[in-house]
């Protein structure tokens, strides 16, 4: 399986931010458009750009499809999220030019639908997204944007979309995202082995190359970058040849 550098933008009110263990109240917000950060990604060598409305995720409901529609003329696989609660937002997002769609909240509460979409829509299409917060030496699934809590756990979900044929699975330790402390390389390594048939997307405090290097030998598929990359702890084309 391919390792996979995807540079991502996440949004909130048109603008790119980046938030702190998805709080919503410790947002950095950075001066730069979105297409102009991703058409910088696409000069810098990226293939794939990883997008999220931040909006959306927590009130449902993709609120950025113009902007998305833009971004993926620009010259890079777009992989989507953020609100997609069910298969109309779906295949919104195919229509305005996403490759993959992120799957986050539903894929954590409805596992049924998810297997039908999976079904439907194709397995190479979709991204679940696990991300986990640590509760007592468990692994919990939030949703709605990380603010609610769910009584599910990642070992359960993610055995379930594996025998159901999923071929990517996002998975973020909460608590390390926007933080720069470095990943759960942990986390991924038991994933990877639990499920060695799905690509395992890495996310949450990449800080250094040696963070990407760790990921790839834990047996992730893909990586996640977000503020390393705009806060110049590297740049991009470092990170793609690393």
């Amino acid at each position: 399986m391919n390792f996979t550098i995807i540079p991502a933008i996440d949004l909130r009110d048109g603008g790119v931010v980046r938030l702190r263990q998805g709080d919503y109240a410790r947002e950095t917000r950075y001066q730069i458009a979105p297409l102009d950060l991703a058409q910088s990604y696409r000069d810098a060598g990226a293939h794939w750009l990883h997008v999220v409305d931040l909006d959306g995720a927590r009130a449902g409901g993709f609120t950025q499809l113009p902007l998305l529609e833009a971004l993926a003329r620009c010259g890079l696989s777009v992989q989507a999220g953020g609100g997609v609660r069910t298969a109309t937002d779906v295949q919104r997002l195919f229509d305005a030019g996403a490759a993959r769609v992120v799957i986050g909240s539903i894929a954590v509460r409805d596992p049924q639908t998810v297997r039908r979409w999976l079904r439907d829509f194709g397995a190479e299409r979709l991204v679940l997204a696990l991300d986990a917060r640590q509760d007592q030496g468990v692994w919990q699934l939030p949703s709605a944007g990380w603010t609610r809590a769910e009584a599910v756990t990642l070992d359960e979900r993610a055995s379930v979309y594996a025998a159901a044929g999923a071929r990517h699975v996002l998975c973020t330790d909460i608590a390390r995202d926007g933080m720069l402390d470095g990943l759960n390389i942990d986390l991924y390594r038991y994933l990877a082995e639990r499920a060695p048939q799905v690509g395992v997307q890495a996310s949450g405090g990449v800080r250094d190359l040696d963070d990407i290097r760790a990921a790839r030998t834990a047996g992730a598929a893909a990586v996640i970058l977000g503020r390393a990359l705009l806060d110049g702890r590297f740049n991009l084309s470092e990170a793609l040849v690393c």
